[in-house]
């Protein structure tokens, strides 16, 4: 992403994060750690929570959407719960997803982000996940060769009830539509 893009962007994601209850205390990070030392996935992660604040803090947008670290935060809102200076971060983390996937900046090579469009695409088909089509749309995108090793795990969790092979649609879906198309109309920069 070029210098001017990101800067952009930066300026965009910086706007929504203010706008989120709590939003605008990223600007009060102490840099403290709580965050990075409650998070259960930081080791993992190429960026500890406190890093990825610095990160933003210092317009580095681009740095923090490359990396794992938006697509292993388990959302347990441990860091949220945590911090003394009460930044969400668990919701941070949540807009960086959305950005990394709306712009495709996300790390290459990994499935996270396809993974997370067709979670959304089943949620919005059925107002809720149906784990055969999930599965089956994620593996067609990815690597549909593996989804035939899935098959023998999808019969057992079939026959013991734990999926269903129809999907189960909610009541009110049409209500939830309008909420989640009035949600991105207000999302948007």
């Amino acid at each position: 992403m070029e210098a001017a893009a990101s800067k952009d962007l930066c300026d965009v994601f910086l706007r929504k994060i203010c706008a989120i209850p709590n939003g605008a205390k990223i600007n009060e990070c102490l840099q403290c750690g709580t965050c990075s030392a409650s998070c259960p996935t930081a080791a993992a992660m190429e960026y500890s929570p406190r890093e990825i604040i610095a990160a933003l803090r210092a317009r580095m947008l681009d740095r923090v959407l490359k990396s794992n670290t938006v697509w292993l935060c388990s959302s347990c809102y441990s860091c949220t719960v945590r911090c003394p200076a009460g930044i969400p971060f668990t919701d941070v983390m949540y807009e960086l997803k959305h950005l990394g996937v709306k712009y495709g900046l996300y790390p290459k090579g990994t499935t996270n982000a396809v993974m997370a469009l067709a979670f959304v695409a089943s949620v919005d088909r059925y107002g809720r996940n149906h784990e055969p089509e999930l599965i089956r749309n994620y593996y067609l995108r990815t690597n549909p060769l593996r989804f035939l090793s899935q098959v023998i795990l999808g019969l057992r969790l079939l026959s013991r009830g734990r999926m269903r092979l129809r999907p189960h649609k909610i009541k009110g879906q049409e209500e939830l539509r309008r909420m989640m198309a009035a949600i991105e109309e207000n999302a948007s920069p």
